[in-house]
């Protein structure tokens, strides 16, 4: 299955071992390649190459374009900012891409308590894994 990993930039190392470990299983995993300027970067790094990403590279249009021909994505929604489970707001419709791409959308941790965005989510009907890459089929 060719998945797509999505999340917060602020997880880059943890999509790469994810994607790795899917790779491992046999699937076809990715990430976007505006990651590659994030690898070993501080959070404060991070956040700054990624809002320059957002408004000067067009990141949002290229992870729609890279996520054409996927068969699912697997959300890493880990915890972040005291929030557990965290989905942002760039995941948030980067599922809604998925969801209107007809991709199965995985979820590694259950949905989020999270405003604005728990019901959305619930909606596109993810499928939790609590962490089992096994359960991705």
């Amino acid at each position: 299955m060719k998945i797509g990993i999505i999340g917060s930039m602020q997880f880059t190392d943890k999509m790469l071992e994810y994607r790795d470990k899917l790779n491992a299983l046999g699937h076809e995993a990715f990430v976007t390649d505006l990651h590659k300027a994030m690898i070993g970067k501080s959070d404060e790094e991070i956040e700054k190459i990624k809002l320059h990403q957002k408004y000067n590279m067009d990141a949002i249009r290229e992870f729609w374009n890279t996520m054409q021909g996927a068969d699912a994505v697997l959300v890493l929604n880990l915890d972040k900012n005291g929030i557990k489970n965290y989905v942002g707001g760039n995941t948030l419709m980067e599922i809604g891409f998925a969801h209107v791409l007809n991709q199965k959308i995985f979820m590694l941790n259950p949905i989020p308590d999270m405003p604005y965005c728990k019901t959305e989510i619930e909606a596109v009907k993810p499928i939790i894994v609590n962490g089992n890459l096994d359960l991705i089929k």
